[in-house]
């Protein structure tokens, strides 16, 4: 892709997770166009994270989210469709929160209300990475620092955003830009199957599992996901 022809591109975190997220992807996406990292703690909402995001970004990008990333990008998409060009969902869902999964969340907010974010995070890490790394310190001091960039405040604001989301599985069909779904073959948090549900609900979608991975898939397998990314993007 020439420099008068290159393509922003707006990544999203996911929860609890900050811009080290992507930090393997950066250097080979920026090849393709310039790379933003959007704030995703500041507010409680979708509707104004994906206006917050929207305010700052160029006229027209590709947009990566994973996880709530992926949320983020569902509402992006019912606000100015016009302005995505490509679109990538990793690790991510189109389904609301079912009864048990919010109750769920407003515990863990009145834990970390309650001081106790690191334990909190400490729970979770099992659930985001695959089964082989629950043991991977490097991996465990990388999520440890996410954790602490988006802070208390942070991870509430997130988390009531994530509880207050729509369902977006009825806009699948309306998505218009060339989209690439992956997902981890080992993510338990969003597993394979809803990958494969949205990859199926948009049309001509390409979906990506990569082998050997969890829920934090930039960060377990980063080779695979930047190629995906990249070939996609190009």
């Amino acid at each position: 892709m020439t420099e008068s022809h290159s393509l922003p591109v707006v990544l999203i975190p996911g929860l609890l997770a900050s811009p080290r997220l992507y930090a393997e992807q950066i250097p080979e996406l920026w090849r393709i166009g310039p790379v933003t990292l959007a704030e995703h703690a500041r507010d409680d909402s979708m509707g104004a994270i994906a206006g917050r995001i929207l305010a700052s970004a160029p006229p027209r990008f590709a947009l990566a989210g994973l996880s709530m990333g992926g949320y983020v990008c569902f509402e992006i998409l019912r606000q100015a469709p016009q302005r995505v060009a490509r679109l990538v969902l990793l690790d991510t869902s189109a389904r609301a929160d079912t009864p048990e999964q919010s109750e769920q969340r407003r515990s863990q907010i009145e834990s970390v209300r309650g001081g106790r974010l690191a334990e909190v995070a400490d729970m979770l890490f099992p659930r985001l990475v695959h089964a082989r790394r629950w043991g991977d310190e490097s991996l465990r001091r990388i999520w440890r620092a996410m954790v602490q960039e988006v802070g208390a405040d942070g991870f509430v604001h997130q988390e009531t955003a994530i509880i207050g989301r729509p369902d977006s599985r009825p806009g699948l069909s309306a998505v218009r830009c060339p989209t690439l779904v992956i997902v981890g073959d080992g993510d338990v948090a969003t597993p394979p199957e809803r990958a494969e549900e949205i990859a199926n609900g948009i049309r001509d979608a390409r979906l990506a599992i990569i082998r050997d991975s969890g829920h934090l898939s930039t960060l377990e397998q980063p080779a695979a996901v930047t190629k995906a990314m990249v070939e996609f993007l190009t």
